[in-house]
């Protein structure tokens, strides 16, 4: 039973921080003012995936649950994470994001290869975060660049 609480704590959590931060941070006139690059995904895109990642986020959370520098890479990716939107977003910066998202990135390579021998399964729910932390590096950078 207490594995359970673990697990639904850490999703709820994740998901319920990154969709109170989503609801604040809107895209508003500002972002669609911007240039942005032709491989910008619609906007409808980013909930549903960001959703599902947050959950897979949670799992791995609740696994690496009190194994020390995974948890510890767990934790910084998190704050980072919570962060970009912030700094894109509401501060409209997004030459900060682009080093928030970088620094997270980074972090989520960190934790994959930290778990991939002590938890494969934590490690590879990471993997499709990776390559989306990366798409969106990519994408912010762009933005940069262009604006």
């Amino acid at each position: 039973m207490r594995r359970i609480m673990i697990y639904a704590a850490f999703i709820i959590a994740v998901v319920a921080i990154g969709m109170a931060i989503g609801a604040v941070t809107r895209p508003g006139a500002w972002y669609a003012a911007l240039v942005k690059p032709p491989f910008n995904p619609p906007n409808w895109v980013f909930g549903p995936v960001w959703a599902l990642l947050y959950v897979m986020i949670g799992i791995a959370g609740a696994r690496s649950f009190e194994y020390g520098a995974g948890m510890r890479l767990w934790f910084t990716q998190m704050a980072l994470n919570f962060a970009w939107s912030p700094a894109f977003f509401a501060l409209q910066r997004p030459a900060v994001a682009l080093v928030i998202v970088l620094g997270m990135l980074a972090a989520i390579i960190a934790f994959i290869v930290a778990r991939w021998n002590a938890d494969r399964v934590s490690a590879l729910l990471f993997v499709p975060y990776a390559a989306w932390v990366a798409f969106a590096s990519l994408l912010n950078a762009a933005i940069v660049v262009l604006n």
